[in-house]
């Protein structure tokens, strides 16, 4: 084998590596998502209140306001303590 091939092959290793964590990443992104009340921490939460006290993320005052949510993969929310799909 020459240098040349060496460096190809190598170029390429790295080019394919990019490529499947890219579609990794594309993959993670596109995982349904459920919101989750009530486990939200101060200043943690993904949108507005349920209440509507505000109307932008990162705005709740309390730790576990059960109005807040924020978004955990489907099937989670059940198994957190605290945790509700719907608004108390």
């Amino acid at each position: 084998m020459n240098t040349r091939q060496i460096a190809s092959g190598a170029l390429a290793s790295v080019l394919a590596m990019g490529l499947l964590s890219g579609a990794q990443a594309a993959d993670e992104k596109t995982k349904e998502k459920e919101k989750c009340y009530g486990i939200a921490k101060a200043g943690s939460n993904d949108c507005a209140a349920s209440n509507g006290a505000h109307s932008c993320a990162g705005m709740s005052k309390v730790d576990s306001d059960p109005g807040e949510w924020i978004y955990v993969p489907t099937g989670y929310c059940d198994r957190i303590v605290g945790g509700h799909t719907q608004a108390m």
